[in-house]
């Protein structure tokens, strides 16, 4: 081959390699894909959320406020952000604008102090962190938190989220998990066609719309609420994705029963948060209170569906505190926040997608909750008291001594109890076999019901709220205002909502699990030298080896 051909041959196939990457680029370009070989599927996100971005009809422009120098921990938050919302563009339609912003770069203080003041106006909650930086302790202020915008709206969403039982690990890892429901459910509230309707039950004397501001503010940021009393109803209940039962301390007919019932058996939800004793807490810390049993009537129902609530209070030694007065200086009264056992602080929790990675909540006079037979009818635990508990069975006398004496282990060997349930299936009617109430014709009674989702809570405090000392407006739920603590209450609460009226199983994201794998530090150090070795030396053995086979081949090919 003469030398003018050998080079046209080398130019052909060098424009031929050209032509194949570019074909392979343009295949690549037009049906992109990706393969997660990662074993929990770390890199993928859920059906729901596919079907949800790929309906979007507009352009969606995501703001993350978390950016600049950051420790390690939160430089891989901000990895995975970055990546999942990189996935979120793939299976959206239209541009998916992503933008990494650090609220620490303003020009001036007094312009981040601006700044910083509209992020919190705009709902997303800063964090300060403390850590080591050339051997130095460093302060940050920063905002885990986004902007989503969509068709002229914006909605800010948190990202920090986790049990603060565990340590900043274990937070910045279950805020990973939960990534994917944050920023899906925010733009399932942007993108949607049509608000759930909530129907709050009234007419038994539930607490007012004072005690319950908070339950209402949180419920109207996502859904439309209605007060439905159903003492004054006397046709099926329809309408309503949802139907709160809230605190009520008066007895149901069985008119306003047989509606209830009858509107789980056509599919409808329910959530119960109830209080099975009531107490006086102000007479309690003076003397001595005695619980009351609460007579709603419900009880039959319940136990159809599948549980029943135990007339005892459970007292946990991981609880929250009580402002006692404890003594007076001058004439002004000593007041000392005191453990009180009878509000449990709840970091045990299910598996159940409600209640994944959720933050401490705090519970007031709550009971136990006991299963029974129910054919049909799936039952999961939600949340447990500690394995620190006890007991108090009816009848209840609560004191101030209960707080004064020593709060010992060797009490309270009771083992976690379940104080909130959530049932699923297809329920029974409480008048299958019975007549309906007078009023109703056999015709209007379903025996065997559709599908449906009930959720059970052994506490009505859950949803009310406290009032601010200085304005006395209604705090956010899990807001305590003399320990200044607030709790995972809101989120528990809304998750439960989230859930019962969730028809695209979008909740189910919060069930994704990232794994942390860390290296075994005694192999690490047994095998340090041998992994350096393999390392350092590997490399050059094999491109000396790589050397000596090409010069070789060279020298046997000019010996032709």
């Amino acid at each position: 081959m003469s030398r003018t051909n050998h080079q046209m041959a080398l130019l052909l196939r060098f424009g031929i390699g050209l032509m194949l990457i570019w074909l392979v680029y343009q295949v690549a370009e037009r049906y992109q894909f990706r393969i997660d070989m990662t074993e929990e599927k770390r890199y993928s996100i859920s059906e729901p959320t596919r079907t949800l971005l790929n309906r979007l009809e507009s352009d969606v422009v995501v703001e993350v406020y978390l950016a600049g120098d950051l420790p390690s921990n939160f430089v891989r938050f901000q990895k995975s952000i970055r990546e999942l919302l990189e996935e979120f563009a793939i299976h959206s339609p239209g541009n998916f604008d992503i933008r990494f912003v650090d609220p620490a770069q303003a020009k001036s203080a007094q312009a981040r102090n601006q700044f910083f003041q509209g992020l919190i106006n705009q709902g997303i909650q800063p964090t300060n962190l403390t850590y080591s930086k050339d051997g130095q302790n460093t302060q940050k202020m920063i905002f885990p938190g986004a902007v989503v915008s969509y068709q002229g709206q914006e909605q800010a969403v948190n990202l920090l989220k986790g049990n603060r039982a565990g340590g900043s690990e274990q937070i910045i890892n279950q805020s990973i998990e939960g990534l994917e429901y944050e920023f899906a459910n925010t733009l399932q509230q942007l993108a949607g066609s049509g608000r759930k309707r909530i129907g709050l039950v009234t007419g038994h004397d539930e607490p007012d719309s004072t005690f319950l501001g908070g339950l209402t503010n949180l419920i109207l940021t996502k859904y439309d609420l209605f007060r439905v009393n159903l003492p004054e109803k006397s046709t099926p209940i329809v309408g309503y994705d949802l139907l709160l039962i809230t605190k009520p301390s008066q007895e149901f007919t069985d008119q306003e029963k047989f509606l209830l019932d009858q509107y789980v058996m056509k599919g409808g939800r329910l959530a119960f948060f109830m209080d099975v004793l009531s107490i006086n807490i102000d007479s309690a810390l003076s003397s001595s209170s005695v619980a009351i049993p609460v007579k709603t009537n419900l009880e039959d129902l319940l136990f159809k569906y599948g549980v029943r609530i135990n007339q005892n209070y459970v007292a946990d030694l991981n609880a929250g505190t009580l402002p006692v007065i404890t003594g007076n200086i001058g004439d002004q009264p000593q007041i000392t926040m005191l453990d009180w056992p009878y509000f449990p602080v709840i970091t045990n929790y299910g598996s159940h997608p409600i209640v994944r990675n959720m933050d401490a909540v705090m519970l007031k006079m709550v009971s136990s909750i006991d299963t029974v037979k129910a054919e049909g009818i799936s039952k999961y635990p939600l949340f447990s008291s500690s394995a620190n508990t006890k007991i108090v069975g009816y009848p209840v006398e609560v004191s101030l001594n209960d707080l004064r004496g020593t709060l010992s282990p060797d009490r309270f060997q009771a083992g976690p109890q379940v104080l909130a349930y959530l049932l699923e299936g297809s329920f029974t009617s409480l008048y299958h076999n019975r007549f309906a109430p007078p009023g109703y014709r056999k015709t209007d009674k379903i025996d065997h019901g559709a599908p449906s989702k009930i959720v059970v809570v052994a506490d009505g405090n859950l949803i009310t709220n406290e009032l601010s000392p200085e304005t006395g407006q209604p705090l956010p739920l899990g807001s305590e205002p003399y320990s200044q603590n607030n709790f995972g209450n809101s989120a528990l609460v809304m998750n439960i909502i989230d859930y019962l009226v969730d028809e695209d199983g979008l909740i189910e994201t919060r069930s994704k699990e990232v794994k942390i794998r860390p290296l075994n530090k005694v192999k690490v150090r047994s095998e340090r030298v041998k992994w350096q070795m393999i390392n350092l030396v590997l490399p050059i053995a094999l491109l000396v080896l790589f050397g000596v086979v090409k010069i070789y081949l060279r020298k046997r090919s000019n010996n032709y």
